[in-house]
């Protein structure tokens, strides 16, 4: 892989990566690739109708991980991508994707990750999907991620959103669909600032009995950006689903959340969880009373939050 060192930063934040990751892996730059690996267990093949992925992992791996992240640093480049994971029975992995733009440019940059997920039965994989944005120029840093999940009896997909930094506009969408006792577990941490924009929609069906789904976003809205929270779950037989929209507003930030339950059979059990407010004043009293500046309390406290 030959990667300047604006690319190399971009692979730190999105996906941890200070060298080559052990394992399966592609790494895609400027819309080309930049690497691939493929293991005993993993395969990763190109898609030959549209740009994009199939990622198929055998029954029964175990303590494997898939690397996909992407970097942009050309001004003006946008691109679709579509990946694909088919995760066997009763396999336990990883996979991390995100992507990073540095736009120095005065075109927006844009790029509009698509991934589906097939788990079958007893499978149980842990996605970790940040973003992260940066760059002087005039033109925008443009994400927006299409994530669908189909979950066979008994599986487990525990997801991670992470968007904290740089990122001017994105509309996240998210749907799954769970069988009789699958669980999903959705995390998502989001800080926005300056005029930025950033739309999260989840629609979560739950179709077996036993199915759950925990799904909970924390985010922070500075200066005069805008966040909308828009989460559904839908209960379809007896099943347990949760969703969770806590927020500090700043300045002249503005949040719209948007909790939303549907239950279908007797059995379903939903709740649904909304809270928006501003720093608490004894939090940053206690803090300065440390010594801290009151800009450092309120970024000590955004950390904890976030964390």
């Amino acid at each position: 892989m030959q990667l300047d060192e604006i690319q190399k930063r971009l692979l730190r934040e999105v996906a941890d990566l200070h060298e080559v990751p052990e394992g399966a892996y592609n790494i895609r730059s400027n819309s080309q690739s930049a690497g691939r690996r493929s293991t005993a267990n993993i395969e990763i093949v190109s898609k030959e109708e549209v740009s994009g992925l199939e990622v198929r992992i055998r029954p029964g791996t175990k303590r494997e991980s898939v690397h996909i992240p992407v970097v942009m640093t050309e001004s003006g480049l946008k691109e679709v991508v579509y990946n694909d994971f088919y995760v066997g029975e009763d396999a336990d992995v990883v996979i991390v994707a995100g992507c990073g733009i540095d736009n120095c440019g005065n075109q927006d940059s844009q790029h509009d990750g698509i991934h589906r997920f097939y788990l079958s039965r007893g499978a149980k994989v842990r996605y970790v999907e940040k973003h992260y944005g940066s760059g002087d120029g005039k033109g925008k840093r443009i994400l927006n991620p299409g994530t669908e999940v189909y979950q066979a009896e008994d599986s487990v997909m525990e997801m991670e959103m992470v968007q904290i930094k740089g990122v001017d506009d994105t509309v996240r969408t998210t749907t799954a669909v769970l069988a009789a006792g699958a669980k999903l577990t959705v995390r998502e941490r989001l800080m926005t600032h300056g005029e930025q924009r950033a739309e999260s929609t989840y629609v979560v069906e739950l179709n077996g009995e036993g199915a759950s789904a925990d799904v909970v976003s924390r985010s922070v809205a500075r200066d005069r950006s805008f966040q909308k929270f828009d989460a559904k779950i839908i209960g379809n037989a007896p099943c347990n689903g949760h969703t969770e929209c806590d927020s500090i507003i700043m300045d002249q930030g503005r949040i719209l959340a948007v909790p939303g339950l549907e239950a279908n059979h007797v059995d379903a059990s939903l709740f649904h969880e909304a809270a928006i407010g501003k720093i608490a004043g004894e939090q940053l009293i206690k803090l300065m009373t440390l010594g801290l500046t009151e800009a450092e309390a309120e970024e000590q406290i955004i950390n904890g939050f976030l964390r």
